[in-house]
């Protein structure tokens, strides 16, 4: 079974006051317990992961740095009480723990889009981070760090993206061995698009009886699977 293997520590910065930002929009939040409702995005630079299913490989690179300030300004004159901080792999940049912050100080509700490769003990309380899973088919399965079960809580969401019955039998295994159903956070199961259809997904979800949230990812049906500022 999957052992923990911690890839990245935390770099969290006091000091750090800048990100290399992809883009900044407006959109309807697509996964995760707050779907469909209104969310801007702050897309940053970078990952170190290299999915195979990954949608938003424009972001592994470009980008202009803005200081915090600045960010946290656009994101107020798109006027909805709701951020999502995503990528890439956010979580890369010292400066993105202080941007949170700001974020909340701001009195926004924040979310963070991650990875399940970096553990997100230093992600801010009253953020609600949905740490990403990643399945065999994505390639990066062994770069999971497990630790983020002991990380997460209530406002929290694990993800599980699934593109074959391997990784479905995989997530469950995984849910089962450490007890996931009985955490306090949320467990997401979802498609890879175009892979597996969505009602084999749910028959698999209702035969099992399983104690997961089934969702789509509502963007790639309302818009090109691959738009961007969507």
């Amino acid at each position: 079974m999957l052992a923990a293997r911690p890839q990245l520590e935390p770099r969290r910065v006091a000091s750090a006051d800048s990100v290399m930002v992809k883009e900044i929009y407006l959109s309807l939040q697509g996964e995760s317990a707050h779907q469909g409702l209104l969310c801007a995005f702050v897309r940053l630079t970078g990952c170190h992961l290299r999915c195979s299913y990954c949608d938003s490989e424009f972001a592994f690179r470009g980008g202009a740095r803005l200081k915090n300030t600045e960010i946290v300004r656009q994101v107020l004159e798109l006027k909805t009480p709701r951020v999502e901080v995503t990528g890439g792999e956010p979580l890369l940049q010292p400066g993105v723990y202080p941007l949170m912050q700001s974020m909340l100080d701001a009195g926004l509700t924040v979310l963070l889009e991650t990875s399940g490769a970096i553990d997100v003990r230093e992600v801010p309380d009253a953020v609600h981070a949905i740490v990403d899973m990643k399945t065999p088919s994505s390639g990066e399965s062994s770069r999971n760090d497990l630790r983020n079960f002991d990380s997460m809580d209530a406002r929290d969401e694990l993800k599980f993206v699934i593109g074959s019955r391997e990784d479905y039998d995989w997530s469950v295994r995984l849910i089962r061995e450490h007890g996931l159903h009985a955490r306090p956070f949320g467990l997401l199961f979802s498609t890879v698009f175009s892979k597996l259809t969505p009602t084999q997904l749910a028959e698999w979800i209702i035969a099992d009886r399983l104690p997961v949230r089934f969702q789509l990812q509502q963007h790639k049906y309302l818009w090109e699977p691959n738009a961007r500022g969507v």
